[in-house]
């Protein structure tokens, strides 16, 4: 793959899933030497904020901020820009190079997103950081507007296969969220688009996921790993397993060579003490801090993770 750029085929990553343990240290090795080849060395941190969390109308499966289920999350309406700004000036003094501000819900009303353009403007005027926005469906009008202030990169995750879709959310469709992802390229922005692994889908289907990645042609790809939320449909799945993880991460990575990969959500509970792993298995970005409704790593071991991997953080643009 490495000398001839041939890229892989569906049959061979398939092959791949059922590697036998003790050559997955090869596939290891050949991961991190296509990541070195096609994105250089280094990682990418984000940080995000949940500028508005639950009573969501959408049914997916896996999500605590569901109206639909009763996870006993605390709920609040957008939060105020003063404290969004206050989160990434800290996110920015940790090294952070992005700052996305998310919201629950299957799209903004105007109200709403008058006030995260205030917030984008505000960011903009007094960090350095790159904006980034997870607001769910946008409108063509939303999508432009967004580029025009400013936003580099919106995140819209297929969140898995077009085949297993049906099975993780009923209250809109697999070609629902493809819409606005293509309206993001369309838009001018980055597109950051990935999903959730471990929700019950076969082996196959995460090839046919990654695939199905490969086609949209994302900038970025955050893999997340579920984190089973008690009171939501998948609360009693079990976790994958560490090695599971980081091999899937390294076939991740011969199928989207030249994508930044981020290991996401759930990777502290799946991954354990193989998180370095991961990164040198392919993933180049990582989440800094807490995510939306769940905490994460600490930044200072996450930094000196990156020490001691002596990967250095990028602050380039990508």
């Amino acid at each position: 793959m490495l000398e001839k750029e041939e890229p892989i085929t569906f049959e061979e990553a398939l092959s791949l899933t059922e590697l036998p343990r003790e050559q997955v240290p090869d596939l290891i090795a050949l991961a991190r030497k296509v990541t070195l080849k096609y994105r250089g060395d280094g990682v990418f941190l984000r940080s995000i904020i949940s500028a508005r969390t639950g009573n969501c109308p959408e049914d997916c499966a896996f999500c605590s901020q569901s109206a639909h289920y009763d996870t006993g999350i605390k709920t609040h309406p957008f939060m105020a820009t003063e404290k969004i700004l206050m989160a990434a000036k800290q996110a920015e003094k940790l090294g952070a190079m992005d700052f996305c501000i998310v919201i629950s819900g299957r799209g903004p009303t105007p109200k709403v997103f008058r006030k995260v353009l205030e917030a984008v403007d505000l960011l903009r005027k007094e960090t350095n950081l790159k904006i980034g926005c997870s607001l769910g469906e946008l409108t063509e009008e939303q999508a432009f507007a967004l580029k025009e202030h400013g936003v580099w990169r919106y995140n819209h995750n297929l969140e898995t296969c077009r085949s297993y879709f049906p099975r993780i959310c009923t209250t809109h469709t697999y070609e629902d969220r493809l819409r606005t992802a293509k309206l993001v390229k369309k838009a001018g922005m980055q597109l950051c688009s990935g999903g959730i692994l471990g929700m019950g889908e076969s082996v196959r289907q995460r090839i046919e996921f990654a695939f199905e990645l490969k086609e949209l042609d994302p900038s970025w790809v955050p893999i997340n790993f579920l984190n089973p939320r008690p009171g939501t449909p998948l609360g009693h799945l079990p976790l994958v397993s560490p090695f599971e993880a980081v091999k899937t991460i390294a076939i991740f990575r011969l199928i989207l060579p030249d994508k930044i990969i981020m290991a996401a959500g759930g990777r502290e509970v799946t991954l354990r003490d193989l998180q370095a792993m991961g990164l040198l298995a392919g993933a180049n970005a990582m989440i800094l801090g807490n995510y939306l409704t769940t905490l994460g790593r600490s930044p200072e071991e996450d930094l000196r993770m990156l020490d001691d991997l002596q990967m250095p953080v990028r602050k380039d643009v990508p």
